[in-house]
């Protein structure tokens, strides 16, 4: 039988984490059905989000969602969002409405998804998503900004059911353990963020990777705008021209 999860008084998030590894188990299969299950224990927080970007790729994911949420919040938006790793707290991996989520709320946050979970087998990064998907999904924002960790297509963040924009950054090998040996099988696996007939911004790819993506874009429909062919961006003389089908746009860098 499974345990029953402590909730002890006056916890800190750095006792609960510490904690929640313990549970992971010993040898993990790539699958959502752990994950799943929490949240619908939990009453399925991910159902709840605000209007999702999804990012996934080797090289460059951290910052494109950096960059996208000073965009968004310049422009007087509020975002969540969801990433890892972090530099000094856990904290960091999660912001809620434009601020890092607070030690007391982190605590009680973590504290009731390891309730929920009952001591079953879970990974850290599982039971972790949960706990950062409730927290959104009962706080106001107008996009929610989702990093990818590990892959794409079993990652806990794709345990949403559909987003308003994916994102793939360049490609490379990584992961290798996980994803598999190959150009071409890691990027069908980062492909696994893309929805029907949902618009996927496709950032700069070698061969396999791009023939890969392009694979997985015309089996869902999805909706493909891809470097080089779509849109350009590039510096030149200093400045960070984007160039977008019959338009242009001559920035500053950032």
């Amino acid at each position: 039988m499974p345990r029953k999860a402590a909730v002890p008084s006056g916890a800190d998030s750095e006792t609960v984490l510490a904690r929640l590894h313990s549970l992971h188990p010993k040898g993990i299969d790539l699958s959502l059905d752990r994950l799943t299950v929490l949240l619908a224990k939990m009453g399925n927080p991910h159902e709840r989000l605000p209007r999702i970007i999804h990012v996934a790729g080797t090289n460059g994911k951290g910052s494109t969602t950096a960059f996208m949420r000073a965009i968004l919040e310049a422009a007087g938006l509020r975002v969540h969002v969801y990433s890892s790793p972090h530099l000094v707290r856990f904290h960091e991996r999660i912001r809620i409405a434009g601020e890092l989520i607070g030690e007391q709320e982190l605590c009680d946050r973590l504290l009731a998804a390891e309730a929920a979970n009952d001591g079953a087998p879970i990974t850290f990064f599982e039971i972790t998503s949960a706990a950062a998907f409730a927290a959104f999904a009962d706080h106001q924002a107008d996009i929610t900004l989702l990093e990818v960790g590990l892959g794409g297509r079993f990652d806990t963040t794709n345990v949403i059911p559909t987003s308003a924009v994916s994102v793939i950054t360049p490609v490379d090998l990584d992961h290798q353990e996980f994803l598999g040996n190959d150009l071409a099988t890691i990027a069908h696996e980062k492909a696994g963020i893309l929805r029907p007939h949902v618009p996927a911004i496709i950032g700069p790819q070698q061969p396999q990777a791009e023939a890969a993506i392009r694979a997985e874009v015309d089996r869902l429909g999805a909706l493909a705008l891809w470097h080089g062919q779509d849109w350009l961006s590039f510096n030149e003389n200093g400045r960070l021209i984007f160039q977008y089908r019959n338009g242009l746009l001559d920035l500053p860098l950032p």
